[in-house]
């Protein structure tokens, strides 16, 4: 709308004027009308940031086919890098160990409501509970190794070695084949059988592109879900079978009674995502690299200034001297010289050498400074840089504890361990889990396994319920052993937590067998006229060691 004297005003649809929009910041140290986005992170004048202008990939897009790069990269620092290759093994033997195995908790409580039978009740799971593990760790730890499709691991080793390619590689991939011919007295108890696959041969056939059914090997259907992987028949690194490596089977995820039989773990980012992220160490692998190079060149520098301790000084410049003595035998002549007398001249003093020069001849004397000043405070950056992206201390990567005191070291451990507590449950249910599972619906068809009267459902309907369990590895350790169990006593006589908790997690044990052992134990001791150990009577020393504890009486 115009009032007549050239000013126009705009107006809204409900016919009044429009308010005049606010006014963006103008970008600091320029003139005139140039304006910049609302957030520093959008802007594209921003010196630091107009040439930052990453790509918005898909999940599997921005992985899959720089994988294969990746991964060789990784691989080849854990292989030839120290700091790199001990990250890698703090987090396998704080996460999984050696003595990786489940406590069998069946769900009673579930089982009871669907099935209305009162006998699942907690005296059955723990029966139940106990009679599974013993049957478990025959098959998991099976001198004939029977558990390992390749006859090679026992259960913990394999678990091991597929969190360990989760690490690196960012994928944990295994096919779990029926075996019945292995079957037979004296041989395997189970055809249930784990067979680790190398997550580069899960690739799409052909080495084709990623579509809409086909993710990195990984079959998905309309909804995203995997439900099959391809799987070459042989890894294309493998020059004996190059044949085989140029052919793909597709395995099914599961059968149609939903017996897992390949399972495949790695750690989400994104959603949408069907393939690990190339392992832990992927966002730090350029710093390592360069650490490791400047590592190898400050070693070398230092050698060479070692070896090279000193040298003579002539006092000709030998070009100098030629061009004044021209084309003739004198330069040689006076070389040849120089050279016999220091050959005649081998004046030992205590065994060691006196050197005695030639007239206008001395002695200079490299210093050696190296390693440079800053290399220390470069690689402790780097290391801590390094630590964060795994998750584990500064500390527990370098290995270096000179400078921590009790309470950082604690802290820093106690911070570690949140991280490494979720990778082994995440573990455990993404991979562990499911080839118990597997093993276990094998177990409820061949073993005695202690069942109410008339016990319904059966294991396919409640799997879950039937085989819950707490994976149970390494524990926490101590930094300071008397104050920590101190605290754990404590804990446990306020209600805070319980004998289970505390020895799983401090010493990666069972409290049953440690209550077990103690029996025997004590029973020894009495046989003996000893004293009989006492967890009340040591709890009560710990807790309030200022009034002495009364022993108890050997009856």
């Amino acid at each position: 709308m115009s009032d007549g004297g050239g000013k126009v005003t705009i107006l809204g649809p409900d016919g009044r004027e429009l308010a005049p929009a606010p006014r963006r910041r103008p970008r600091a140290g320029l003139s005139g009308p140039t304006y910049d986005a609302p957030y520093d992170a959008g802007s594209i004048h921003n010196d630091h940031l107009a040439a930052w202008l990453p790509g918005l990939w898909s999940p599997d897009i921005e992985l899959n086919i720089y994988r294969d790069r990746i991964v060789s990269r990784v691989r080849d620092l854990v292989r030839n890098d120290g700091w790199a290759s001990g990250g890698v093994t703090r987090i396998l033997d704080s996460a999984v160990g050696g003595t990786f195995r489940p406590k069998s908790k069946p769900d009673y409580r579930a089982l009871a409501r669907v099935s209305g039978n009162k006998g699942f009740d907690a005296t059955w799971a723990d029966e139940f509970g106990k009679a599974v593990e013993s049957h478990y760790r025959t098959w998991a730890n099976d001198q004939g190794r029977y558990c390992d499709a390749a006859r090679g691991l026992t259960m913990p080793a394999l678990m091991r070695l597929a969190f360990r390619h989760n690490l690196v590689d960012g994928d944990a991939l295994a096919a779990l084949p029926w075996l019945q011919e292995r079957v037979g007295p004296g041989r395997a108890r189970y055809a249930t059988a784990v067979q680790l696959i190398d997550p580069d041969r899960l690739s799409n056939p052909q080495l084709v592109f990623d579509n809409q059914t086909m993710r990195g090997g990984v079959k998905v259907d309309e909804l995203g879900a995997a439900v099959g992987y391809y799987i070459r028949d042989a890894h294309q690194g493998d020059w004996w079978s190059a044949a085989q490596s140029m052919k793909w089977t597709l395995m099914p995820r599961e059968t149609s009674w939903g017996r897992p039989e390949v399972v495949h773990y790695f750690d989400h980012d994104r959603a949408g995502q069907h393939r690990g992220g190339a392992g832990v160490l992927s966002p730090v692998l350029a710093r390592m690299k360069m650490l490791a190079k400047y590592d190898s060149t400050e070693l070398d520098a230092a050698i060479i200034n070692a070896t090279f301790g000193a040298y003579i000084e002539s006092p000709f410049d030998h070009s100098l001297l030629q061009d004044v003595l021209g084309e003739t035998d004198k330069l040689n002549d006076y070389q040849e010289t120089r050279s016999d007398f220091h050959k005649e001249r081998r004046t030992m003093l205590g065994g060691a050498t006196v050197p005695i020069l030639f007239p206008g001849e001395k002695i200079n004397s490299v210093a050696a400074s190296r390693p440079g000043g800053n290399f220390a405070q470069f690689e402790s950056a780097v290391l801590r840089n390094a630590a964060a992206a795994l998750g584990i201390s500064a500390q527990q990567l370098s290995q270096d504890w000179s400078d921590t005191n009790y309470s950082s070291a604690r802290a820093a451990l106690l911070e570690a361990w949140k991280t490494l507590s979720r990778r082994r449950h995440d573990f455990s249910v993404g991979f562990a889990q499911l080839v118990f599972i597997a093993w276990l619906e094998e177990s409820m068809d061949i073993d005695d396994l202690p069942m109410p009267p008339g016990a319904v459902p059966d294991f396919i309907e409640m799997r879950q319920a039937y085989g819950a369990t707490r994976w149970m590895g390494p524990g926490r350790g101590w930094v300071d052993p008397v104050a920590e169990k101190q605290g754990a006593i404590m804990g446990m006589a306020a209600g805070l937590s319980t004998l289970e908790d505390e020895t799983a997690e401090n010493t990666g044990a069972d409290w049953e067998e440690v209550l077990d052992q103690i029996e025997k134990e004590n029973k020894a001791r009495k046989d003996r006229g000893l004293l009989p150990i006492s967890v009340d009577l040591l709890g009560k020393a710990m807790t309030d060691p200022t009034k002495p504890a009364t022993p108890p009486q050997v009856k």
